[in-house]
């Protein structure tokens, strides 16, 4: 009974890495040490290499397990990815099953305008109170944070063929995010039955045509062989601005 006690008042101080139902799932000090040996492995790409990143683990109900930052400085990782973190494992456990494996970076395309899944996004805001400062330890374990990112580093993880949870890595590129969530997950020894490649992100080229396609980021590797570069902005860059009327379509010159 006093041992009953002490775990329920442990869990009500909201201590990091104590979450509960996490059985079987990594802890934040296995999380950060997989994203410093992710980081400092070659052909990551992105901006930062995979260097400075946020992992978050999410069990099968959503509810936030662990949180982990590859530096030890957490003010040197961007604060708003903790929150896309967060949001990733969600997204990535949530719309993922037994038999589908749904990657993040799968669910881009389908959730553009114009697409079968366009504002999906709104069906479940993000919890700002499952936030840790920056700099901070811990900040919403044992809650649900919710969210919905479409872009790549959101992952579901399988134990036994069963789907039990999601992981979302962010602090880079989407595309770099992405390989590091598979590191990490290999890592882990989580892949879906499938194997690994089962949610693999799809670029559309070179890979064919796909309704799961994800654009190119900057510097974008796959698997240690470097795709390309993400585009560069198509707007106007000769000193005139398009403009529409109700009627016509009007070009004007800045002056």
């Amino acid at each position: 009974m006093y041992t009953l006690r002490i775990a329920f008042l442990i869990a009500g101080l909201g201590l990091p890495g104590l979450a509960q139902n996490c059985a079987g799932l990594p802890a934040a000090t296995q999380l950060k040490n997989w994203l410093q040996a992710a980081g400092a492995a070659a052909d990551i790409g992105g901006l930062f290499h995979g260097a400075r990143m946020w992992a978050a683990i999410v069990n099968r109900d959503g509810t936030l397990c662990a949180v982990a930052a590859s530096q030890s400085d957490q003010t040197q990782v961007w604060p708003g990815s903790q929150a896309i973190a967060k949001s990733k494992a969600y997204t990535a456990n949530a719309f993922s099953l037994d038999t589908l494996a749904l990657s993040t970076a799968r669910l881009y395309t389908l959730t553009q305008p114009g697409h079968s899944l366009w504002s999906l996004g709104q069906s479940n805001p993000f919890d700002p109170q499952a936030l840790a400062p920056t700099g901070g330890q811990g900040g919403g374990e044992n809650k649900i944070a919710g969210g919905m990112i479409f872009f790549g580093g959101g992952l579901p993880l399988y134990s036994n063929g069963k789907i039990v949870g999601g992981l979302g890595v962010s602090g880079d590129t989407s595309c770099a995010d992405h390989e590091v969530a598979k590191r990490l997950r290999n890592m882990a020894a989580m892949n879906p039955p499938g194997g690994s490649a089962t949610d693999d992100i799809v670029y559309s080229p070179p890979d064919p045509p796909s309704v799961f396609a994800h654009p190119v980021c900057v510097n974008t590797w796959r698997n240690g062989t470097q795709i390309g570069d993400e585009a560069p902005a198509t707007y106007p860059m000769d000193g005139t601005v398009t403009s529409f009327s109700q009627s016509q379509k009007t070009t004007r010159r800045i002056r």
